[in-house]
């Protein structure tokens, strides 16, 4: 049985530099991405739906599940935390949030950009001994702060990479073990 080790690190790990578009990293055998408005209302139930017909459209049924929440943790940080950068407090303006599919026969790549450079922070912290009854479970059980973490042990690996023009791109890899799903 194989199992993963989550790293607990105040990073997740970075690459090079990556192009503004997506698109411009479409050489895999299949591509799909969409811009979402990351202040609109429904800007998470448009990326996991897209992430489901993209997998059924693809046959890779078997990764719906883990694909659609990995998708929906990344999103969700973007339109949580995002502020593009070069924007000043108070001032508004468009925010947008990029998802892509690529599909070669080993691997699916899902990447997720907005508009900021900051790097995606994993939650750090001391363990916690279960026989501590003195411990909150607000504090063992927070409601925020694990969407990486989730990310990272669903996929099969997961970076981050700074866009050329600003912002940054935030990716995960499935391997597909050369079959469909």
């Amino acid at each position: 049985m194989e199992t993963r080790e989550a790293v607990h690190e105040p990073f997740l790990r970075t690459a090079g530099r990556t192009p503004l578009e997506p698109a411009s990293l479409a050489a895999a055998e299949r591509f799909r991405a969409i811009v979402l408005d990351a202040d609109s209302s429904d800007t998470a139930h448009v990326a996991r739906r897209t992430a489901a017909e993209v997998l059924h459209d693809w046959e890779l049924r078997r990764l719906v599940d883990d694909v659609t929440l990995c998708v929906s943790e990344l999103v969700g940080n973007a339109v949580h935390h995002a502020t593009p950068d070069g924007w000043q407090d108070g001032l508004g303006g468009e925010r947008h949030v990029s998802v892509a599919f690529r599909a070669w026969p080993k691997w699916l790549f899902v990447e997720v950009c907005d508009q900021d450079s900051t790097p995606p922070m994993l939650p750090t912290g001391g363990l916690l001994n279960p026989l501590d009854c003195a411990v909150s479970s607000e504090m063992t059980l927070p409601d925020h702060g694990r969407g990486l973490l989730i990310v990272q042990n669903l996929a099969d690996a997961t970076w981050w990479a700074p866009r050329d023009t600003g912002g940054k791109s935030v990716f995960c890899r499935f391997d597909l073990n050369g079959g469909a799903g």
